[in-house]
């Protein structure tokens, strides 16, 4: 085991990725000789050479698109879009070209691509830079996500999407590149494996990346007042884990699921649905979605803040639904 930043952790998946594999290669705006503007891939450049560690011109249709030929000819393209909000710029290719090539093949010709993008809200850049965006890709066929929130499943969720014969869209978190954590490099982390990161008894709250630090404080704060919730962290949203949601509720007979960003067509709002429909003899109390507010991410830090879903508003909640 290794102590890593949740960036060290990106930066050693890519490294042994690239050690193990001559059919993996990086690409991405200011990634190599500048090391990316969050230093996820510092070093890349004088381990591996420019053939594997290839900066690009400013153009996320390019980036996307050289991926695209790449792996169709048989190579494993780690692309990087700087900031997840600039995945607009580059939508079709996202939305219409990687997922659905090897469907309309039938299945001769797979897409193994991964596309890096540093996601959420943190430290004040604004509406067009803090947006949380894995919302705008769930309802596409054929792409798989991975949002991971600890060093350990950065690093074995970017290896395993790596190693996917499909397109992987990689949510890294910008809040938590220097979070610390302990990281196995033998282990590896399966696409749509849930994780139940707290045991309780009492409600189930399902959050992922930084909404993981404020809940697991409510859930401390909610022990103190005899409250045991059991917290699971989804790690991927497609494909997503309801089995383990739901024997969860099971045993807790509530759901609460804390989201950053609206909740307007969000995985948040999937889920919810999924479980009314499909398992709402378990539930004891109405399944419930706290979101950030339906507006554009405030650039001041107080309003970012307030923008979030909160450790009280969570606190409240699940106490007026084990209370009911």
């Amino acid at each position: 085991m290794t102590e890593l930043t949740y960036r060290q952790a990106i930066n050693m998946a890519l490294v042994d990725e690239l050690d193990s594999d001559p059919s993996v290669f990086i690409l991405g705006e200011d990634i190599a000789a500048a090391g990316g503007v969050f230093k996820v891939t510092e070093g890349l450049l004088e381990r591996f050479g420019p053939s594997r560690v290839r900066d690009t011109p400013i153009s996320e249709q390019a980036i996307v698109g050289a991926a695209l030929g790449a792996a169709v000819t048989g190579l494993r393209p780690v692309a990087e879009i700087m900031f997840a909000d600039f995945a607009g710029v580059c939508f079709d290719q996202i939305a219409n070209q990687l997922p659905k090539y090897r469907y309309m093949t039938g299945g001769q010709v797979t897409v193994p691509v991964t596309l890096r993008l540093a996601n959420g809200a943190s430290g004040g850049f604004g509406a067009q830079h803090s947006q949380a965006v894995e919302n705008w890709f769930l309802g596409v066929p054929g792409l798989k996500i991975c949002v991971p929130g600890t060093p350990a499943d950065a690093y074995g969720l970017l290896r395993s999407s790596i190693q996917d014969d499909n397109p992987v869209l990689f949510f890294e978190h910008k809040g938590l590149y220097q979070l610390m954590g302990e990281v196995d490099r033998s282990l590896t982390v399966p696409l749509g494996k849930a994780d139940v990161i707290r045991v309780g008894s009492d409600a189930t709250i399902v959050a992922n990346q930084a909404m993981r630090k404020i809940v697991t404080a409510a859930a401390d704060e909610l022990a103190r007042r005899g409250i045991e919730v059991e917290i699971i962290d989804p790690r991927s949203l497609a494909p997503f884990d309801f089995t383990t949601v739901a024997a969860s509720i099971e045993k807790t007979n509530y759901l609460v699921v804390v989201e950053e960003s609206s909740g307007q067509a969000s995985w948040g709002t999937t889920l919810v649905t999924r479980i009314a429909t499909d398992h709402f003899e378990l539930l004891d109390g109405p399944p419930t979605l706290i979101a950030s507010d339906d507006v554009p991410v405030p650039y001041s830090e107080p309003l970012e803040n307030a923008w979030l879903p909160s450790e009280q508003e969570i606190i409240e909640t699940v106490e007026r639904l084990a209370n009911s």
